[in-house]
């Protein structure tokens, strides 16, 4: 399966922030939609990920000071991204080996989603599942 299919499920809704923005502001973003990473932006091409690890190593090492900064000083830069006819299991892989849980989806420069490690694991299971009742369905008629 492709990453495409899973963009296709969803309404396209992709909270962002830009490197201008404050820490504080895009901390509150995280909280309001209870999300765990926003890509930042500029104009339509992503240049990097604020995530609540950044957050966390910046308060960790600065202190409230650190909700002064600005998203650019603290961001992961530059962002590890995936294109929409990427595998989802290379994609997991690739996620799994880079230690991270969001990828932006491009297409040339410009972000076209944004996909989670839940929302590969939930294909990966749906997949394992469906393999299972093809086994047991097999076994039975056998």
């Amino acid at each position: 399966m492709k990453i495409a299919r899973i963009l296709e499920q969803r309404d396209g809704t992709v909270h962002t922030c830009s490197a201008a923005d404050g820490v504080a502001k895009a901390a509150g973003l995280l909280a309001e939609h209870r999300i765990g990473a926003l890509p930042v932006m500029d104009g339509g091409e992503v240049v990097g990920i604020f995530s609540e690890r950044d957050l966390l190593y910046c308060v960790a090492k600065e202190g409230a000071a650190a909700l002064e900064r600005t998203v650019g000083d603290v961001m992961t830069s530059p962002p590890i991204t995936v294109e929409r006819d990427t595998d989802v299991m290379e994609a997991l892989s690739l996620m799994t080996r880079r230690r991270i849980r969001h990828l932006p989806v491009v297409e040339g420069r410009r972000m076209i989603g944004l996909i989670s490690i839940g929302d590969l694991v939930k294909v990966r299971v749906e997949l394992a599942e469906s393999e299972a009742e093809a086994m047991r369905e097999y076994i039975q008629t056998a």
